[in-house]
């Protein structure tokens, strides 16, 4: 399985998202030296009713739960886009 798809199943398991986007944005790093042990560059757009009432810091460590065994091996950078609902 690709990191791409890896991240959204995780994220899908976690999350029960409303909407999802898992872009994989490592090629706009190639060269990059904290990327040189293989870690991709991820863009994540999430809407999950888990976000309603949380604060940004909040919803960000909840993902950041999710990935936990991802983070580092398999995801260098990681830039979110988190909202509830209502936010969309």
């Amino acid at each position: 399985m690709d990191r791409r798809a890896l991240i959204e199943d995780r994220l899908r398991a976690a999350f029960e998202p409303l909407a999802l986007d898992v872009l994989d944005e490592s090629a706009k790093h190639r060269g990059h030296a904290g990327a040189a042990a293989g870690g991709g560059h991820f863009r994540v757009r999430l809407v999950s009713e888990r976000f309603r009432g949380r604060s940004r810091l909040e919803r960000h460590r909840l993902v950041y739960d999710a990935l936990a065994v991802e983070l580092g091996p398999e995801i260098h950078a990681l830039a979110l886009e988190l909202r509830s609902p209502e936010e969309r």
